[in-house]
């Protein structure tokens, strides 16, 4: 079996309906003005999920999200033929995390983006377990879409999460283990299922990647 211990929990889960402006004034003590005017509703989210964890340059952070920055790109796409370099650049995965990042001045030994659908918890939760690194963050999140939630391509729902991964348990919150065993894979959750069960402190099992799955609070 392997296991990481949760020593910080954090999470965003506004209104579907809340606009980027709506995010920015909700979430503008959080961070430089100058900065808060550059980032995007993901970036914003994941920088108040993110607001209490100290990274040092030894630690790793693996990134989840299927769609990312859907508001850039959208309007990326809608600005042809005269479409925005600026909006590509801040469309771009792992966009999100990197304007937190960047902002921070804050280095990591690594940084893993993922993207993805049905499996997408199980391979950030199997790279975090993997990595060398003392402490590993695994954070994740989506924007809601308009028209390109109309074809499938965009979350319905804007939501973030962070969690900090150790391998110490004193005080931990809770841990996610790992335990290699036969049997076909089950659905693993989507990614705002598994951030709702964060921020609910529900605990989660299933089966995939060749083992069983727990998440567990204390």
């Amino acid at each position: 079996m392997i296991e990481r211990f949760i020593h910080h929990v954090g999470i965003e889960l506004p209104s579907p309906a809340e606009t980027l402006a709506e995010t920015r004034e909700r979430l503008r003590d959080k961070f430089p003005r100058t900065a808060l005017r550059r980032m995007t509703q993901l970036g914003l989210m994941l920088g108040s999920a993110l607001e209490r964890v100290v990274l040092t340059p030894d630690d790793a952070l693996v990134y989840a999200s299927t769609f990312a920055e859907t508001r850039a790109l959208e309007d990326f796409l809608t600005g042809f033929p005269s479409a925005s370099p600026l909006l590509f650049q801040t469309s771009i995965h792992p966009g999100g995390v990197q304007q937190v990042l960047i902002g921070r001045q804050q280095p990591v030994a690594r940084l893993w983006p993922l993207a993805g659908r049905a499996r997408l918890v199980e391979h950030a939760l199997l790279t975090a377990l993997l990595e060398t690194s003392p402490q590993v963050a695994v954070a994740g999140g989506e924007e809601c879409g308009t028209w390109m939630l109309e074809r499938g391509m965009a979350a319905p729902r804007p939501f973030a999460f962070a969690l900090v991964l150790t391998c110490d348990a004193a005080g931990a919150a809770g841990r996610v283990a790992f335990e290699p065993a036969a049997g076909a894979d089950g659905d693993c959750p989507a990614l705002e299922d598994f951030a709702r069960a964060l921020g609910e402190r529900r605990p989660l099992d299933w089966n995939g990647a060749g083992g069983s799955w727990r998440l567990e609070w204390q």
